[in-house]
C-alpha cells in the first residue's frame, strides 16, 4: 500500500522514530524537511573528526536510486551486505578519516563583494563563477538549496553529487532524489518551544546519567524563541507564570538562544519585522538567510525572500544541536500573478483563492513558487499574507524571490541602508534577485498555475476546513446548504423543522437571542493577517463608518483583536481609527496568537447555556488560518476565515446567515437601514490610511526595545543553573520519559504482534484532532490528573500552554471533542471501545488498558491524516499511547475489508540491516484477512534513527562519544516523533500524511 501525503507542515512533524504504512491509491511524495546545522561548514580541525554515518551510508549507496513501490530496487542482494557492514567498520572508518581534511572542492568560486564606495562587504560563494548555464533556468528557491550545498560542500556530509543533483534540478528532482540541506537559523514559539527546551534540558540530565559532560548539550545555530501563543484572551502571566520562567532560565542556561518576552508580538510578524536577515554576514561570510521554525506558519517569511517552513519540535531540537537536515529535492511549481485587484477585494481573499487552487492543484512536498507582472501589485504584506498559508494549500513553501517590493519593506521596518545595499548587492551578485524591469531569462518549473488578480472576489472559507472557500454573494446560499447535508466538513444534518430554531436567553439582564448561524465569537487575530496594514487598517475604517451610522455590535458576542506587534498599536492609534475599533468591542486583548489557536477564552456562561441546551449552530469568524472542528472554541461548530474588515462586518451582522449584497446588516440611527455597502471602504481610502499612518519610525521604535522585557517578566526569577531542577509538583513543567535505562547500545527494530485497534478513522485527520491545542474539557483524563494534583478548573489553562508536561499531553492525545471514530458507530468524541471487553473508554483509559495487559496497537485512518501544523506532540501522545503503527491512506477496498475488530501483524525482521527503504511489508490478521503495505522508510538515514529509537537518543549518543562538531556518526536524517520505545516500528514521515506505518 503506498501512503497519501498530507500537509507539508503535518508531514515534519510525524516522522522519525516511526514507520509508516498505507494503501494502495495514495502517492508516494515527500519531502524530509529536517533540521540544520551552523550556517558555515565546521573548521577543518572539527570537521575531520569523524566521518559522518550519514555520508558514509550513501558512499555505499552509491548511483543506487532511490527506491519506490512497483520499481525495482538495484542490485538489492549485493547492496545488502555493503549496508550490513556498515556498523562494524564505523568506528574504523572514522580513526582513518579524522587524519584527513576536507577541504570545500568549490573553493575557488569564493568572490569578494565590493561596496561602491569602495572596500567590501565580505566574501560569498558565487553562482555564475560556475559558468553552467542550466543554473539561470533554476527557480530561485532552489538557488538557495545550491548555495547551500556549495558553501557547506566538504564530501562529507555535503558532496559534489549532491551539488549536481540540484544544479540538474530540473531532471533530478522528478526522481525524488534525496539531498542534505543547512538552514542558518531556528526559530521557535513557546507552544513548541516549551517542550523543545524540556527535550533538551532532560538531554542534559540523559548526557549527564551516561558519564559526560552535560554542557555538550547546546544550541550550534541561532535560535529566536517568541513566546506569542500564550495570550488567553482573559489572561496572560497569571496562568503562564511557571511556563515563562521555565523559558528564561533556558534562555540563560542554552548559548545561542534568544527568548522574546511576551508582549512583543505574534513570531511570524516578529520574524518578518526584525529577526528575518534575508542575507546574513557572519564574520565576512555571506549567505542567504534560510529558517526552520517549530510553527507551521514559519513559511510566512518566504514572503520576504527568506526560505523558510515549518518542522515538528525534534526536528527543531536536532537542528539546534548541529544536525544535517535530509529532504527530497522538491518540485516547484510556478505560480504566475498577473492584473490588479478589484476595489474592495483585499489580500485575505486572494490568499484565499490561491488556497483553494493550489488545494486542487496538489502541492504537498512541493515549492511554490510566485512570480509575473502582478507582482508589482502585491505589497510586501500581501505577499506575506499568501506566504503565511502554505501549510493550507500544503506546499513546503509559498515563495516570493526578493525584488525591489522586498527592499522597500526593509527600509521601511527599520533595516539599515547600509544592510539593505548589501543584501541588494549579494543577491543581484549571486543571481537571486528578480529585477521586474530588465527581461526575464525563462526558468524552469515543475508545473504552472495562472491566476489574473483581476478574478479574485471578495469571499471566506469553511466552516470546517480553510480550503473550503465560500464567495461572500453565495455565503447564504452555503449556509443553508450546510445546515442541510448531512455531517461532514461541509454539512452539520440539521433537520428542516429546527433551522429555524430561535434559543432566547437573558444576557446580564438584556433579552438576547441566537439561531443556528449567530456569531458568538468575532476575532481579529492570526498572523495571517494582523501583520498587514491595510486589512488591519480596513477594519479600523469599518469600525468607523459603523460607528458614524449609528450601528453597534451585540454584546453576547465575544469580539477581540490581538495585533502582531506593537507597530499595528501605533500605527492604528496615529491614524486615529483604534477608537473605533474599541467602541465595537475589538479592544486589544494582547500580542500574540489568539483564538486561532484556541486561546479565546470562556464564551459567557448564559450564551455557552444557550448554546449547549438548544444545540445551537454557533458561529466564529475569525481573520485566522485554521478553523479546523474543535479549534477555535468547543461551542463553536461553524468557523470562518475571513478578512479583518470582514470580521467587523459579520460581527454587526450578528450572523453568517445573511445575504450582504441584498439583506441589511442592521438599522441605523436615522432608522434607514444599513448595506454592507454602506460600510465598506475603497481601495483608494485604504490606501491612504496606510501611506499617512505606517512610519519607519514605529518600525525602529518598536523593536529597540524588544528584548527588555516588561516589568511582570523582568521580575521573574530563574536559578542561574546549567541543569534544570525538575519539580515533581509541577503540572506544566514535567521530566519526560524518553531517555529513562537508555544504554550506548541502539535498541535495534521490531515489528507489530497481534496488535489491537485503538481508533478507526476516516480521511482528513488533522493533528488538531489527534493533539488538540485548545481547551481542557472538565470531563477529561486530563482534567481528572490536574484536578487530582490540586488544580481547579478556572486553572486548567489550554492544552498547548501544558506541552512541557508529557502526562497532560498523553492523556490529551485523540482527546479532540469533534473526532469521528468509526469503532463508536456515528458517535462523536474523544473515546473508543476496547475491543477485548467491549467496554466504551475515553482514549487514554483504552490505551493504558491495552498496555496494562501486555498489549501491542495500532491506528487505522484514511486520506489526510496528520494535516495541519508541524506539531510534535501529534506523534510524541500516540506513542505515549503504545501505539505501535498508524496504516493510513486512501484505501477504500481495504477499509471495507476491516472492521477495526481484528488484530494485527506487522512483521519485520529484527537485524535492522535486511530492512530496506520503501519495503514492502504484509500485515496479516487473526481473521485470516492480509495485505501489503510499504514500510515508510524512504532512505537508509531513516533506517539508521529507526534502529537507534530515535533521533535524539541517536544525537546524544553520537555527542556522548565526542563527535559534537557539524560531523555526525549518526546521519543527517531529522525526526519529529521523538524516542521510541525499541519495539515501536513506526515513524511518522515528512511531507505527509501521517505517522507511524
Amino acid at each position: 500500500m503506498y501512503i497519501t501525503s498530507a500537509s507539508a507542515t503535518a508531514s515534519s512533524l510525524l516522522r522519525a522514530s516511526r514507520a509508516r504504512l498505507c494503501g494502495p491509491f495514495a502517492s508516494a511524495s515527500a519531502s524530509r524537511t529536517l533540521a540544520a546545522p551552523s550556517p558555515r561548514p565546521a573548521p577543518l580541525a572539527d570537521r575531520c573528526r569523524s566521518l559522518s554515518f550519514y555520508s558514509a551510508v550513501r558512499s555505499l549507496r552509491g548511483s543506487v536510486p532511490r527506491w519506490s513501490h512497483g520499481v525495482d530496487w538495484r542490485s538489492p542482494l549485493s547492496l545488502r551486505p555493503q549496508i550490513r557492514a556498515v556498523a562494524p567498520v564505523i568506528e574504523r572508518l572514522q580513526r582513518k578519516f579524522a587524519t584527513m581534511a576536507s577541504e570545500n572542492p568549490f573553493k575557488e568560486i569564493l568572490t569578494t563583494l565590493p561596496k561602491a564606495g569602495g572596500g567590501h562587504f565580505g566574501k560569498f560563494y558565487s553562482l555564475p563563477s560556475l559558468n553552467d548555464p542550466r543554473i539561470d533556468k533554476l527557480p530561485y528557491s532552489i538557488r538557495i538549496l545550491l548555495e547551500s550545498a556549495i558553501r557547506n560542500c566538504d564530501n562529507f556530509q555535503v558532496k559534489k553529487e549532491d551539488v549536481e543533483k540540484i544544479i540538474d534540478w530540473e531532471n533530478s528532482s522528478p526522481k525524488q532524489v534525496e539531498i542534505p540541506f543547512k538552514p542558518a537559523r531556528v526559530l521557535l514559539q513557546d507552544f513548541t518551544g516549551v517542550p523543545a527546551v524540556v527535550d533538551l534540558a532532560c538531554m542534559r540530565d540523559a548526557m549527564n546519567n551516561l558519564g559526560s559532560d552535560s554542557n555538550k548539550i547546546n544550541p550550534l545555530v541561532p535560535v529566536d524563541l517568541v513566546i506569542d501563543h500564550s495570550v488567553q484572551v482573559d489572561l496572560e502571566f497569571q496562568r503562564n507564570n511557571e511556563r515563562f520562567a521555565f523559558l528564561k532560565w533556558g534562555s540563560t542556561a542554552f548559548r545561542n538562544m534568544l527568548v522574546v518576552p511576551p508582549g512583543s508580538g505574534i513570531v511570524h510578524q516578529v520574524n518578518l519585522e526584525y529577526l528575518g536577515r534575508v542575507v546574513f554576514n557572519n564574520d565576512g561570510m555571506l549567505y542567504p538567510d534560510s529558517v526552520v521554525g517549530t510553527d507551521s506558519h514559519t513559511t510566512m517569511i518566504d514572503g520576504l525572500g527568506v526560505a523558510g517552513w515549518g518542522v515538528g519540535g525534534i526536528e527543531a531540537e536536532a537542528a539546534m544541536l548541529g544536525q544535517p537536515m535530509s529532504m527530497v529535492l522538491p518540485g516547484v511549481v510556478g505560480f504566475k500573478l498577473s492584473g490588479k485587484l478589484r476595489d474592495g477585494v483585499t489580500a485575505t481573499d486572494l490568499v484565499l483563492t490561491v488556497t483553494q487552487m493550489l488545494r486542487k492543484h496538489g502541492v504537498v512536498g512541493k515549492f511554490v513558487e510566485f512570480y509575473g507582472d502582478g507582482m508589482g501589485e502585491l505589497s510586501l504584506a500581501d505577499r506575506a499574507t499568501i506566504a503565511n498559508m502554505s501549510p493550507e494549500y500544503g506546499a513546503t513553501m509559498g515563495f516570493f524571490p526578493v525584488d525591489h517590493v522586498t527592499l522597500q519593506y526593509l527600509k521601511l521596518t527599520g533595516r539599515s541602508d547600509e544592510t539593505v545595499a548589501m543584501i541588494e548587492a549579494y543577491l543581484r551578485a549571486n543571481k537571486m534577485f528578480i529585477d521586474y524591469n530588465e527581461p526575464q531569462q525563462e526558468r524552469v518549473y515543475s508545473s504552472y498555475l495562472e491566476l489574473d488578480l483581476v478574478d479574485v472576489e471578495p469571499c471566506i472559507s469553511g466552516p470546517k476546513r480553510p480550503h473550503d472557500r465560500v464567495p461572500l454573494k453565495v455565503m447564504k446560499a452555503d449556509w443553508h446548504s450546510c445546515l442541510d447535508n448531512k455531517v461532514g466538513f461541509k454539512g452539520f444534518a440539521v433537520p428542516k423543522e429546527s433551522q429555524d430554531k430561535v434559543a432566547k436567553f437573558s444576557f446580564h439582564g438584556q433579552p438576547a437571542e441566537l439561531k443556528h448561524g449567530s456569531v458568538v465569537i468575532a476575532a481579529i487575530t492570526s498572523c495571517t493577517n494582523t501583520s498587514n496594514p491595510s486589512v488591519m487598517l480596513g477594519a479600523a475604517l469599518v469600525a468607523k463608518k459603523a460607528c458614524e451610522l449609528g450601528l453597534q455590535v451585540k454584546p453576547w458576542i465575544k469580539t477581540s483583536l490581538a495585533p502582531g506587534s506593537g507597530v499595528v498599536t501605533k500605527y492604528l492609534l496615529q491614524s486615529g481609527l483604534q477608537k473605533y475599533l474599541n467602541q465595537q468591542g475589538f479592544n486589544i486583548v494582547g500580542y500574540g496568537c489568539t483564538t486561532c489557536i484556541g486561546n479565546s477564552g470562556d464564551l459567557d456562561e448564559s450564551v455557552g447555556s444557550a448554546i449547549s441546551e438548544n444545540d445551537i449552530i454557533a458561529a466564529a469568524v475569525l481573520s485566522g488560518n485554521r478553523n479546523f472542528e474543535g479549534r477555535v472554541h468547543p461551542l463553536t461548530r461553524a468557523n470562518y476565515l475571513a478578512s479583518p474588515p470582514l470580521v467587523v462586518a459579520y460581527a454587526l451582522a450578528g450572523t453568517v446567515d445573511i445575504d450582504f449584497d441584498k439583506e441589511p446588516i442592521g438599522t441605523g440611527k436615522d432608522g434607514k437601514s444599513v448595506y454592507f455597502r454602506d460600510i465598506w471602504p475603497s481601495t483608494e481610502e485604504i490606501a491612504q490610511v496606510v501611506q499617512s499612518s505606517v512610519l519607519p519610525e514605529m518600525f525602529k521604535s518598536t523593536y529597540e526595545a524588544i528584548t527588555k522585557g516588561n516589568p511582570m517578566w523582568n521580575q521573574l526569577s530563574v536559578p542561574a543553573t546549567t541543569m534544570y531542577k525538575w519539580d515533581p509538583n509541577s503540572t506544566y513543567i514535567h521530566e519526560p520519559p524518553y531517555f529513562k535505562g537508555m544504554t550506548m547500545d541502539p535498541p535495534g527494530a521490531h515489528g507489530v504482534k497481534e496488535a489491537y485497534c485503538l481508533l478507526n478513522f476516516g480521511d482528513s485527520i488533522t493533528t488538531d484532532h489527534i493533539s488538540p491545542a485548545g481547551s481542557i474539557q472538565k470531563d477529561s483524563p486530563a482534567a481528572k490528573y490536574l484536578l487530582e494534583r490540586g488544580v481547579d478548573r478556572k486553572d486548567f489553562n489550554s492544552y498547548g500552554s501544558r506541552r512541557g508536561n508529557d502526562e497532560v499531553m498523553a492523556r490529551g492525545t485523540f482527546a479532540n471533542i469533534r473526532i469521528v471514530n468509526k469503532l463508536l458507530k456515528g458517535e462523536v468524541g474523544p473515546k473508543t471501545v476496547h475491543i477485548p471487553t467491549g467496554e466504551k473508554l475515553y482514549v487514554f483509559d483504552a490505551a493504558m488498558k491495552y498496555k496494562a495487559a501486555g498489549h501491542d496497537t495500532i491506528v487505522l485512518a484514511g486520506a489526510e491524516y496528520g494535516s495541519g501544523s508541524s506539531r510534535d506532540w501529534a506523534a510524541k501522545g500516540p506513542m505515549l499511547l503504545g501505539v505501535k503503527a498508524v496504516i493510513a491512506k486512501s484505501f477504500e477496498r481495504i477499509h471495507r475489508r476491516l472492521t477495526g475488530h481484528e488484530r494485527y501483524t506487522i512483521d519485520l525482521p529484527s537485524n535492522i540491516a535486511e530492512i530496506r527503504p520503501g519495503q514492502d511489508v504484509t500485515v496479516t490478521t487473526d481473521t485470516g484477512k492480509s495485505f501489503t503495505c510499504v514500510a515508510r522508510f524512504d532512505t537508509e538515514v531513516e533506517l539508521a534513527y529507526f534502529n537507534h529509537g530515535g533521533i535524539l537518543p541517536a544525537d546524544l549518543i553520537d555527542i556522548r562519544r565526542g563527535n559534537h562538531s557539524g560531523e555526525r556518526t549518526i546521519p543527517g536524517f531529522v525526526a519529529a516523533a521523538a524516542w521510541l520505545p525499541k519495539d515501536d516500528i513506526c515513524k511518522a514521515k515528512p511531507q505527509g500524511i501521517l505517522p507511524f506505518v
